[in-house]
């Protein structure tokens, strides 16, 4: 789990890529871990999200990234904004929609969509990791390396917000991050 780099199985840096990404999925895993019901749909305040909205939020962003470099679409494709736009989106109708779940719902949302990607960069080489896309942030050129470490950095930024979150959770002791 600790070793970044390339893997059986992948090309030399979508490997790597693999490794960075499992390694911010297991960080997650563990900030999760042993949470109820109730605290994974604890609302610390109107402007916040809950833990279960954020892990959703984490699954529709790799399915969108899904649906934008292994299917060149601009956005969702129809069907998965269905399932995934609120939860993409947060906010007011993620805070009524997505509660009500135990812990293994969400690890098994997590898994199914983790593992399309990994099925879809298996059949990946490194030259593919590095097209740019002219114009795909901002009119910024973007290659599919940068699109999917973004993946792997924001399940670090929400992971800090859910660490965030579990330690104000009532009735929660101080806990490592």
């Amino acid at each position: 789990m600790h070793i970044i780099g390339p893997i059986d199985g992948y090309s030399p840096q979508v490997g790597t890529l693999v490794t960075m990404m499992n390694w911010m999925q297991n960080s997650l895993m563990s900030a999760i871990k042993g949470l109820s019901v109730k605290e994974l749909d604890y609302l610390h305040d109107a402007k916040s999200n809950t833990i279960g909205a954020l892990i959703m939020h984490l699954a529709a962003t790799e399915v969108i990234y899904q649906d934008l470099t292994f299917n060149s679409l601009k956005d969702f494709s129809p069907e998965n904004k269905k399932k995934w736009g609120i939860a993409m989106g947060l906010g007011e109708e993620a805070q009524k929609q997505i509660k009500g779940k135990p812990l293994d719902y969400y690890h098994s949302q997590l898994k199914e969509v983790r593992d399309k990607t990994l099925s879809e960069l298996k059949q990946r080489d490194d030259q593919w990791l590095m097209t740019v896309d002219p114009a795909f942030f901002s009119d910024q050129p973007t290659n599919n390396y940068c699109k999917w470490f973004h993946v792997a950095e924001h399940i670090g930024n929400h992971r800090g917000q859910i660490t965030w979150v579990r330690k104000r959770l009532p009735g929660a002791k101080a806990a490592k991050d």
